[in-house]
């Protein structure tokens, strides 16, 4: 969060995608973003995207990857955009209809097995 302040940024924009693959996002103002909200990951309603959830079991969280984090150089307000994926607010797990979260499993199910690193 050192950077967010240190460079003036304004909005945080999380993107997710969906799944028919189209990018979704929802911006907050960067003054209630803090470490807690990266780690715990941020509430938001699942049955506004496609594909998802039905609104009765629609809660979820978005875990930014700050490793993805750039500044959008085409925004009015200077905005720190990060890429998330989805999770299950109870478990914790990644959720198994995010196709962020299938290639993670993915990625990390190669690995164990040692076809890919």
């Amino acid at each position: 969060m050192k950077y967010v302040k240190d460079n003036g940024v304004e909005m945080i924009d999380l993107r997710l995608i969906d799944v028919p693959g189209i990018w979704q996002h929802i911006s907050y103002p960067a003054a209630i973003f803090d470490e807690g909200n990266i780690e715990a990951g941020l509430g938001f309603d699942g049955s506004s995207v496609r594909g998802f959830a039905q609104i009765q079991a629609s809660d979820m969280l978005l875990r930014p990857d700050v490793t993805t984090a750039f500044l959008d150089p085409f925004t009015k307000h200077k905005t720190l955009v990060m890429i998330c994926a989805v999770a299950d607010p109870v478990t914790g797990e990644l959720y198994s209809r995010d196709p962020r979260g299938i290639a993670i499993k993915a990625e990390e199910y190669l690995k164990s097995t040692g076809i890919g690193d």
